[in-house]
């Protein structure tokens, strides 16, 4: 573990110091570039407001993406189950991927207003194309040998698909999921920057027209910290629905040794 976090922990701490010296020897501008403690100071000084406008943000994201989760299970297990379904329906889904977020945002806005379904839609929109074609590759992929065991058991489709397409599929499932959550509070917040009554979206907007530059990087780097939590809650969350991977690696290795 420590291994892991020390190359990313080095790298900030290089990224932070030369900010620090471009901003204090080279802008000398706090209006054009903040140093990085005076991004800390005022987020710290307005958190209440920070906090305020990101529970509507982080609603917004939780919702949608629970959206995106329902689907991506029900649309990658049709095409699974249908061939027909696959041909019908992947062209669209990556025909969905090529409409900008910043582009239909607004629209959605005018559409749907400024409460919270627009906000949810976009969500689910930037999301779940990721999870969807994850399972379906990990569905593709599974155990051939296992699926003609459990038939040969009299095991009907729906329980060779429980007890082996599903456990093949959470590898590439979780892979998608962390591709994904680096989308879902980008594309709450994008729809909040197009129109919304609070949320971190509409907060920047304000400070940005009210020259507060210093608090427009503090929401950002609120927007990045919520941003990298969730990604880590996905490893959390992987290693407690698949604990027998932890024990994969190690009895590979051994299989290598000579």
């Amino acid at each position: 573990m420590g291994r892991t976090l020390w190359p990313p922990l080095l790298l900030a701490v290089v990224l932070i110091a030369g900010w620090q010296l471009v901003a204090q020897f080279a802008i000398r501008d706090a209006q054009v570039l903040p140093t990085p403690w005076q991004v800390v100071s005022a987020g710290w000084q307005v958190r209440g407001d920070l906090w305020h406008n990101a529970v509507p943000t982080l609603t917004e994201t939780a919702t949608g993406f629970g959206v995106s989760f329902v689907l991506s299970w029900l649309i990658a297990t049709a095409m699974d189950f249908s061939d027909a379904a696959r041909r019908a329906v992947y062209p669209l889904l990556v025909a969905s991927q090529t409409i900008p977020v910043v582009a239909i945002a607004p629209l959605f806005v005018v559409i749907f207003g400024f409460q919270l379904l627009p906000k949810v839609l976009l969500v689910a929109l930037a999301t779940f194309f990721p999870l969807t074609a994850a399972l379906a590759e990990g569905f593709a992929t599974a155990d051939g040998d296992a699926m003609r065991l459990l038939r040969s058991m009299g095991a009907s489709r729906w329980q060779s698909f429980a007890k082996v397409r599903v456990p093949g599929a959470l590898p590439f499932f979780f892979t998608g999921l962390r591709v994904s959550i680096t989308y879902a509070i980008g594309g709450a917040v994008f729809a909040e920057y197009a129109g919304a009554e609070n949320g971190l979206g509409i907060y920047m907007q304000q400070m940005q027209q009210n020259f507060r530059i210093d608090l427009v990087f503090a929401t950002i780097l609120v927007i990045a910290l919520l941003s990298v939590l969730l990604f880590a809650s996905t490893y959390l969350l992987e290693r407690l629905v698949t604990p027998w991977r932890r024990f994969e690696a190690p009895r590979a290795a051994g299989r290598d040794r000579p």
